[in-house]
């Protein structure tokens, strides 16, 4: 059986991807109160299913901790989503459970982690390493050579030059450009970028 496990907006975009690319979803799952049916597809409890090894499933949640927390308790394996749409370089490599949008770009030689979003537009240049559990979010551009820790998120329209280097657990406000290094688990918006403060990310 093929889940998405959480019923949303970014589910549903997930869902069309998916079925642009001929994976059927059997159902959504979400621990939340939702119908008897999302988007035409049944929804269930997570906690209702009894879930297998056998079974593939893609989290389709884009808080980067959440996503976390649940692929690691699953047992199940992962689908991976990719828009016909995107470009995604023949020397690219793309981790499992992981989601590219529409019009994404990933460049030659770039590395995308596990359960990682590219989201609609974002642009991933040449020899970026993008770590697992990463947030690319809608028109960000990072230019060659970033790379971007463990459950970071890149906000809408950010703007990372080359050769830097981003920690882990940071949020980068949508609009910033990023012209240096940032340390793990703070916060930077502005043009150029700056740390507004610390984070008590748990990623």
């Amino acid at each position: 059986m093929n889940y998405l496990l959480g019923a949303s907006g970014h589910g549903l975009v997930v869902l069309d991807i998916c079925q642009l690319q001929n994976i059927e979803i059997n159902a959504f799952l979400d621990d939340g109160i939702k119908p008897p049916f999302f988007a035409g597809i049944p929804c269930y409890l997570t906690k209702a299913v009894l879930l297998f090894e056998t079974d593939n499933i893609l989290v389709t949640i884009g808080s980067n901790p959440i996503r976390k927390k649940i692929a690691e308790s699953v047992p199940c394996s992962f689908l991976t989503a990719i828009h016909p749409t995107a470009v995604i370089d023949s020397t690219s490599t793309i981790g499992y459970g992981t989601t590219i949008m529409a019009n994404a770009v990933v460049n030659a030689n770039a590395h995308i982690g596990n359960h990682a979003i590219i989201n609609t537009g974002a642009i991933v240049e040449h020899e970026c390493k993008i770590s697992n559990y990463v947030h690319i979010s809608p028109n960000a551009t990072l230019c060659g050579n970033v790379q971007v820790g463990e459950g970071t998120h890149i906000g809408a329209g950010a703007v990372v030059i080359p050769n830097i280097l981003i920690g882990k657990g940071v949020i980068v406000g949508a609009g910033t450009v990023v012209i240096r290094n940032i340390p793990d688990n703070v916060m930077v918006v502005g043009n150029p970028g700056k740390i507004i403060k610390s984070l008590n990310n748990n990623i």
